[in-house]
């Protein structure tokens, strides 16, 4: 079966042989044209008809939902099959889910509300049923949670869309939020594993830094349960009680880190991206945690350090190690990529810096930093993602 297996995705257009592929491509794309658009529409400059819902809609779902949802899904369809030692989504079937994903992305422009909300709840939909199938044939527990978050994804989704449809923009607001909390949630989980792991194979140690279970598992509770907050439009208003949460959040993020760290990091592009990303998470839960104890206004920059600074960090850092691996190739990155990296982080920066009358000329900038970021990805990997295994092997 193993060798039938292995004929067959060999056989396979490269592009579609595991999840990774066309996912980290797609949604590299789709995170370049959605800033560089949003820009463009904020001073006016419409290249085409407003998508349904107006261009603010547009930015905030095609961002969370969009962008960071075909990465969680590409992440997640390419690691179950090491989870679980069974393969993986590939070929024809892949090619049915990222048509649908096309579908839900064009579908902003189809005048259809009807095909929006379809087209993108049948995506995260049928990617959760997809992991559930795989994890249950194994009865592999350990990572049910990530169905759980995708499911809850799926809701936060509908919510968003409904906002759209119904022109309420509290709803959409809320559905978002709650989406990049939930998102959050996924890289608390995922990091947790894959951080310390990578830092010490990376640094060449002998160990990885033992997980505390208790305080792995109580971060991704009280995370998820933030982000009901956020789908109740509680969140949205500031609590000194919830300031506490946040607070709590930054302390048990903060403690990983600390732990995880090593001084190597700093030699290793490929490591520091992913601390620092982590780091990002840890400003962000801090600013939220001072804006409902009321010590300063601006919840957009917590938003944003979360967003940019660390879910875009974090997933270019992953896009990068990531695409090495599963195409066979040395974990060495190519030659310059280490300004993406930089660029990045430095568009967080100037995003979260953005307020008074600096806020145009740094909106600006972040903007330019972002797409130059990911479109070096697109120029350094999409030819690796494209072509089949560098050592020969399927996926």
């Amino acid at each position: 079966m193993q060798i039938l297996d292995n004929r067959k995705a060999v056989g396979t257009w490269p592009l579609l042989r595991l999840g990774f592929r066309p996912f980290f491509l797609l949604g590299s794309t789709l995170a370049a044209l959605v800033i560089a658009l949003w820009v463009f529409a904020m001073q006016g400059y419409n290249f085409w008809g407003p998508p349904l819902g107006g261009w603010l809609a547009w930015h905030r779902h095609e961002l969370i939902f969009g962008f960071a949802g075909a990465i969680i899904a590409g992440f997640l369809l390419t690691a179950v099959q090491a989870w679980t030692g069974r393969s993986s989504l590939g070929g024809k079937p892949l090619g049915v889910l990222v048509a649908i994903w096309l579908v839900a992305r064009l579908a902003w422009w189809s005048g259809s509300p009807q095909l929006l909300l379809l087209a993108n709840l049948l995506f995260f939909a049928s990617v959760a049923l997809i992991m559930a199938h795989l994890l249950w044939a194994v009865r592999q527990t350990r990572n049910y949670p990530i169905v759980a978050v995708l499911a809850l994804l799926l809701g936060a989704d509908a919510l968003t869309l409904l906002g759209v449809l119904q022109a309420n923009d509290a709803w959409q607001r809320q559905g978002t939020w709650a989406a990049v909390w939930l998102a959050a949630a996924m890289l608390g989980l995922i990091g947790g594993r894959v951080i310390p792991f990578f830092t010490q194979r990376g640094l060449g140690r002998a160990c990885a830094v033992k997980p505390w279970g208790w305080l792995d598992n109580a971060l991704l509770v009280v995370t998820a349960l933030v982000a009901t907050l956020f789908a109740l439009g509680v969140a949205l208003q500031a609590h000194a009680w919830l300031g506490l949460v946040f607070s709590a959040l930054a302390v048990g993020h903060g403690i990983r880190l600390v732990r995880w760290f090593d001084g190597g990091v700093l030699r290793v592009p490929l490591l520091w991206s992913l601390h620092l990303a982590y780091a990002w998470l840890v400003i962000a839960c801090i600013s939220m945690a001072l804006w409902h104890f009321g010590l300063h206004g601006g919840i957009s920059q917590a938003l944003h350090a979360l967003t940019v600074g660390a879910l875009g960090g974090s997933i270019l850092a992953m896009l990068a190690r990531v695409s090495l691996g599963h195409t066979g190739r040395p974990l060495q990155l190519p030659r310059g990529f280490t300004l993406a990296f930089m660029l990045l982080n430095l568009g967080g920066l100037f995003r979260v810096l953005a307020v008074g009358v600096w806020y145009q000329p740094a909106i600006w900038l972040a903007a330019i930093c972002w797409v130059g970021a990911f479109v070096q990805y697109l120029c350094c990997y999409a030819p690796m993602l494209c072509r089949a295994r560098a050592d020969g092997q399927p996926g």
